[in-house]
């Protein structure tokens, strides 16, 4: 089974691949860390901030993974930013079975009253680059986008909405 796990920036994505990780010992990918190897290397001229050229460039390598590890049987967590709402339409009836998503999404109401919980744990995982800066108003923006695609496409999302808790069973 291969598990995708999307959303905005700072909705909890590596946490929570981090969490089902250590919960059901399936390894996980960054697409974060492909990037930045992809970057760092020299293997394109695409730099960190390029993200409508980088979804379409990531995407086209991590949807060869999930197929990859499909055929061989083999469970992986995927996780980031970089997986198009219209994901469906790379995998034939044979894989798509195998593979489960969600896209974690913050509602208007949570982004307000935790806003500044949201900047004060943006580097549980991992450490981001001093001054983020992220914005509120893109946050409510990109989330309320992201809710926006995912009914439209049918795809799984998690609303955080009271408090931040993310539940996915992956026993059934």
């Amino acid at each position: 089974m291969v598990i995708l796990i999307s959303g905005a920036t700072h909705t909890g994505k590596t946490l929570c691949a981090q969490k089902l990780m250590e919960q059901y010992e399936i390894p996980y990918l960054s697409i974060d860390h492909l990037k930045m190897g992809l970057i760092r290397s020299g293997q394109t001229s695409l730099t960190a901030t390029d993200d409508e050229q980088l979804t379409p460039y990531l995407w086209g390598i991590v949807k060869e993974i999930v197929k990859t590890a499909i055929e061989n049987k083999q469970n992986l967590i995927i996780e980031g930013c970089y997986i198009p709402f219209e994901w469906k339409k790379d995998f034939s009836e044979k894989y798509l079975p195998e593979i489960k998503y969600y896209c974690l999404v913050m509602t208007a109401e949570y982004i307000e009253n935790n806003f500044s919980d949201i900047c004060k744990y943006e580097n549980a995982i991992e450490n981001r680059l001093p001054n983020s800066g992220v914005k509120k108003q893109d946050l409510l923006e990109d989330n309320e986008n992201n809710l926006r695609l995912c009914k439209r496409h049918g795809l799984n999302y998690i609303l955080i909405d009271k408090t931040y808790e993310i539940k996915i069973d992956l026993q059934h």
